[in-house]
């Protein structure tokens, strides 16, 4: 890998910026001081410091964020902050929310550069659970967990069997809801159909990652490596850290 793309990789500086930097003698590689912004690095082996501070290159970034009510799930939006702008300047400029929440639902939300992890959690063929906690204007009743079970119908297609657990039945009932799929507001829809309407909607579980109760709104963390390797397993990929283990 160039020395240059290696820096702009970690966000370190643009492209154009580095190139200059390198020239100017600010950057060594394993001790030694390299001018050549096009000199080939090993991300895995070679040291590499840029004004005496180590930058350890990460093929694979990994974040857990707890989204909030009014951010969309995109990368960039000219009107609307976006998940990704609640993350540090120093983000890498790569990373992409695995799948979308609606901009008025909470929760858990992945964001990574991992293409292929990604591509493998969305997978239509892999059904991976993703459960909510919702709140819902309308008595929810057994005959309605009935009908997630059955698969309920809507105009363009037909919901895939669902869980619905009734915590609260009342004016305002409160329920869990395991689905396998992730069509357009699907639960907002599902129970639309019942004659019902979610109030509140928050994603707890994507597969084997759990939002992380210590997460306030907004608040974001690296997963586990734990984490990690529960998801790659789900997703039947084998990945190491993100970053070289010192």
């Amino acid at each position: 890998m160039r020395l240059d793309k290696y820096l702009a990789d970690m966000n370190v500086g643009t492209r154009s910026e580095l190139k200059r930097d390198i020239r100017k003698g600010l950057v060594t590689v394993g001790g030694s001081v390299i001018k050549d912004p096009g000199k080939n690095v090993d991300p895995v082996t070679d040291e590499v410091c840029y004004l005496g501070r180590k930058i350890v290159y990460e093929t694979f970034v990994y974040y857990m964020l707890n989204k909030p009510a009014g951010v969309i799930s995109a990368t960039d939006d000219k009107r609307t902050k976006t998940v990704i702008d609640l993350l540090p300047e120093d983000r890498r400029k790569d990373i992409f929310p695995v799948g979308r929440l609606d901009k008025d639902t909470e929760g858990l939300l992945l964001i990574t550069n991992d293409g292929e992890l990604a591509h493998a959690l969305l997978s239509p063929r892999r059904h991976v659970d993703k459960k909510y906690y919702a709140r819902i204007r309308g008595v929810v009743t057994r005959e309605d967990a009935l009908a997630f079970a059955s698969g309920i119908p809507l105009k363009d297609f037909t919901c895939m069997p669902a869980d619905l657990v009734i915590e609260r039945s009342s004016e305002i009932s409160e329920v869990l809801v395991t689905i396998r799929e992730g069509k357009f507001h699907q639960i907002k829809r599902m129970f639309e159909a019942l004659g019902k309407e979610v109030i509140y909607l928050k994603r707890l579980e994507m597969g084997s990652l759990i939002l992380d109760g210590e997460l306030a709104p907004g608040e974001f963390r690296r997963l586990t490596e734990e984490e990690l390797r529960s998801l790659c397993a789900l997703a039947g990929l084998s990945r190491e850290s993100g970053a070289r283990q010192e």
